[in-house]
């Protein structure tokens, strides 16, 4: 996310859950059984930690670890809405870049995102995803380095096989950023099975900022994660994010510097 952002998981961030059943035939001599009623809805819940939560490539707790959890609700029809949540430091860290003292401008500590959508096949192995995601910052006050921190996009998405695509795009300003409404996000992403629980996903995406050229930037990842079971997950990322100098923390660090994020996450 960001001194101008900052990208939901989003992902994405970004997020829906999908429900899937299986069917066994029956004996010859019996008669076949009816096949269950798939659920009308489904609610699930994710806990976990990061080494640092990164968000399109930048930093947002300053390279420090983030507790974060979230909840989902999905229905059948397609339909989905959910709510996540990370500790964060980027506000008050990008108050005393600016102030070049120790002021705390802003006393946002939480990221709390409010997300919903529809995602459906249009046809056999073509899948669509539309959707809305509202970041928010309670009581940040940003606006006094910028705009207000608070940020709202609307994203759609095409998943075919392995590989999916998506745009999101701000209607309010962008992360603080002064006059960038409209900015937008493409992402490229794929996600490749390689068997025992692990899955690999490399992934590039470009941040245009809207009238603040200097601002936009590429970034770069590939994660490695591993199904435990029974809901635990454990990952590896790598990150990098070509932002330069125009985002940086209050030590002068750059915040989309090369690094690997570990994450352990629960889901029930």
């Amino acid at each position: 996310m960001k001194k101008s952002m900052v990208h939901l998981a989003a992902l994405s961030l970004l997020v829906a859950a999908s429900a899937a059943s299986a069917q066994t035939a029956a004996p010859a001599a019996a008669p076949a059984a009816a096949p269950a009623a798939a659920p009308e809805n489904t609610l699930a819940f994710n806990v976990g930690v990061v080494s640092e939560y990164r968000y399109r490539g930048l930093a947002q707790t300053n390279f420090k670890p983030a507790l974060q959890g979230g909840a989902d609700y999905t229905h059948t029809s397609g339909l989905y809405i959910g709510t996540w949540g990370s500790g964060i430091r980027w506000i008050r860290d990008d108050g005393l870049a600016a102030s070049g003292g120790p002021t705390d401008t802003g006393a946002a500590r939480l990221e709390w995102d409010i997300y919903g959508g529809y995602k459906a096949e249009a046809t056999p192995g073509l899948t669509y995803d539309v959707g809305f995601l509202q970041y928010y910052y309670p009581n940040n006050d940003y606006a006094k380095i910028g705009a207000n921190a608070n940020t709202l996009e609307f994203y759609g998405a095409l998943t075919y096989d392995v590989l999916t695509v998506k745009y999101s795009r701000s209607t309010s300003n962008l992360f603080g950023v002064t006059n960038s409404k409209g900015s937008g996000y493409l992402e490229l992403a794929a996600t490749f099975d390689v068997g025992n629980g692990i899955t690999v996903t490399p992934h590039v995406g470009h941040q245009k900022v809207t009238n603040n050229s200097t601002l936009s930037y590429n970034d770069y990842s590939v994660a490695l994660s591993k199904d435990m079971g029974k809901g635990f997950s454990l990952s590896a990322t790598l990150i990098r994010a070509n932002s330069g100098k125009n985002y940086v923390n209050s030590e002068n660090e750059q915040k989309g510097k090369t690094v690997v994020v570990a994450g352990a996450k629960y889901t029930f």
